[in-house]
């Protein structure tokens, strides 16, 4: 809703957030609810190499610059949105629009070529489509998604993106464990979440039905999605736990449930080098202590070129 007028942000919604900040980076962390961000976008090594898109982009009219530290990750500016969109590259599968933060998970889940791997949340498809390139179509990936809409837009998108490795399951995330107990090498929980890294002051109608109420209700589906995640991987394999999401209650508070309630079985291990601003987690928050090992994940702090973002790794001891 580029040229509107700004709106505040929900006053709990700010509260919230300057609890769970440094002082010294709370204001730039609000300001970039107010930022447009460039486009972008990743190169589809299934089906093409960086240069060829790189150029073809470029004869078309658009000015794509790389992103540092993130393989086959480019920006174009903001006015250049729409024209990317409607690109053959976009068209054909051969780019896929995605934020940078979103990016990172898998990165750091750093699937391998004739692994299984289970991406727990699929939809819309651009992380799974991001982990068969990284596996080079060799494999298992299984995707699943409980929403019959974002499923056939998951199917829609790994079709186009020739992800043919992957293998999709309409249903209920959370019922995994118990269906295909310790099957996967690596398992992305990428969760459902308040979506707080996706608001902007812009846009109104991007937090017009956040609430306290809504935070603490995704936290319990987190809980039992992650606990799933663990039972679905082998005894030695890692789950990374992630969410687009600002909220102490949706990230650290659940991988801090999720270790006290499965003791001894799992680990939590550091998440490093990330090519964007971050924070350590949280070890404790407005009077409570988290349990250790909460402190190894990562907070991506939002900026001019990326949202928010939180990511934690954990390990499922033998």
């Amino acid at each position: 809703m580029s040229g509107a007028e700004a709106q505040p942000l929900p006053t709990a919604f700010v509260d919230r957030l300057r609890a769970s900040l440094p002082a010294d980076r709370f204001e730039a962390v609000l300001a970039s609810f107010g930022t447009v961000k460039p486009t972008s976008f990743r190169v589809n090594t299934l089906k093409a190499a960086d240069d060829e898109v790189v150029e073809q982009l470029k004869a078309e009219g658009l000015s794509p610059s790389d992103v540092p530290g993130v393989p086959h990750a480019f920006v174009v500016p903001d006015a250049q949105r729409r024209a990317l969109t409607e690109s053959r590259a976009v068209a054909d599968g051969r780019v896929y629009i995605q934020g940078i933060a979103s990016m990172l998970a898998p990165l750091v889940l750093d699937p391998q070529p004739g692994e299984a791997v289970l991406d727990l949340c699929a939809a819309p498809g651009g992380k799974t489509l991001m982990l068969a390139a990284m596996m080079a179509n060799t494999g298992i990936l299984n995707a699943v998604e409980p929403g019959r809409t974002r499923f056939f837009k998951l199917k829609a998108n790994l079709e186009r993106g020739g992800a043919t490795m992957v293998k999709t399951y309409l249903t209920d995330g959370r019922s995994v464990g118990r269906k295909t107990p310790d099957r996967f090498d690596k398992v992305l929980v990428d969760a459902p979440c308040a979506g707080e890294a996706m608001f902007t002051t812009r846009d109104p109608a991007s937090y017009a039905d956040w609430s306290e109420k809504k935070v603490e209700r995704c936290a319990r589906v987190q809980k039992a999605l992650l606990c799933a995640a663990l039972a679905a991987v082998k005894p030695g394999g890692s789950v990374l736990y992630c969410t687009c999401s600002l909220s102490v209650s949706e990230n650290e508070g659940v991988v801090s449930h999720t270790l006290g309630k499965l003791g001894d079985r799992v680990a939590a291990e550091p998440v490093a080098d990330l090519p964007a601003a971050t924070l350590p987690a949280l070890t404790g928050w407005r009077g409570k202590v988290f349990e250790s090992g909460v402190g190894h994940g990562v907070r991506v702090l939002p900026n001019a070129t990326h949202d928010a973002f939180f990511l934690a790794r954990l390990r499922r001891l033998a």
